[in-house]
């Protein structure tokens, strides 16, 4: 009895073990696809933003980076207690949902919570606010990339010598965080530098504030359109790449780098050839200039 009560035991641990191993190589990809559907841009923005109330999510900005699009960003309780858990978790404060004219059809998407709590290395894995945006909004498939387990979202860089998560650029210091999100605050409302405030979120519990901002620049290579033209190219659309983050931590602001912040929407994005990496080369260092010249002291 004691032997087959150890071989069922050993049978179930063997089960858990394999599914554990499995559930692990599961590959998430950045974006959900909720729908296609006729209509325009600015009905469906209507619908979605309901929604997404109904859902208890809170639209905090929404940002048309041109005249096709539309993106709504929202947050709710269990966004902003994982980023306050999680270090600078104000990374994943919000989620960005997407409203896409594309040929006759008019596309929802939004990031994929799960890989974003994973690529911006979270406690929580979001996916209680994952079934939520599915409930509200609904899904087709996931798309952005071929897809990275859990693993290599966590540790995600483009390639050798590529920053990772933790190499952000760090825009700006002051005296204390309530000055730097006092000024930081005001710098963006004024548009300057061509960089313009989209949202603001602060994280509750500590010193955390997540901005998100518009770029819009004569320099095309710190323009959102031009550098949307060159990487958003498949028919599925990945305009929920947008806004970028501006995040106040303590008396420091600081952005991701471009090369990590493009990459993890677009990890399969060729290095050089048409619509790649090589055609907006010197756009990180134009946006790092474009967003430390629009919050420093």
């Amino acid at each position: 009895m004691v032997q087959g009560m150890s071989r069922v035991l050993l049978s179930i641990a063997l089960l858990c073990g394999a599914w554990v191993a499995q559930a692990a190589d599961v590959k998430l990809k950045p974006f959900v696809l909720a729908s296609t559907s006729a209509g325009t841009v600015a009905e469906k923005t209507v619908q979605v933003k309901n929604a997404l109330s109904a859902a208890g999510f809170t639209v905090v900005g929404e940002y048309a980076p041109y005249p096709s699009a539309n993106i709504i960003v929202v947050t709710n309780d269990a966004l902003k207690q994982n980023a306050a858990a999680s270090d600078f978790g104000g990374y994943g404060a919000v989620q960005r949902v997407s409203v896409t004219a594309a040929g006759n059809d008019v596309q929802v998407s939004y990031t994929n919570p799960v890989y974003m709590s994973y690529v911006y290395r979270m406690k929580g894995d979001l996916s209680d606010v994952s079934a939520a945006l599915e409930k509200a909004l609904g899904r087709v498939e996931e798309f952005g990339a071929k897809g990275l387990t859990e693993k290599q979202a966590r540790k995600y860089h483009y390639m050798f010598g590529m920053e990772y998560f933790d190499e952000p650029s760090k825009l700006a210091t002051y005296d204390s965080y309530e000055a730097a999100v006092k000024a930081v605050d005001a710098k963006l409302s004024a548009n300057q530098n061509g960089v313009s405030k989209v949202y603001r979120v602060d994280v509750p519990g500590k010193e955390e504030t997540v901005f998100g901002v518009a770029l819009k620049s004569d320099d095309k290579y710190k323009d959102d359109t031009f550098i949307m033209s060159e990487i958003d190219f498949h028919d599925v659309k990945s305009t929920a790449h947008l806004p970028y983050e501006v995040l106040v931590s303590g008396n420091k602001v600081y952005a991701l780098y471009a090369r990590f912040r493009i990459a993890i929407n677009f990890p399969d994005l060729s290095m050089m050839g048409k619509n790649s990496f090589m055609n907006i080369m010197k756009t990180p260092e134009a946006e790092r200039g474009a967003l430390e010249g629009a919050v420093k002291e």
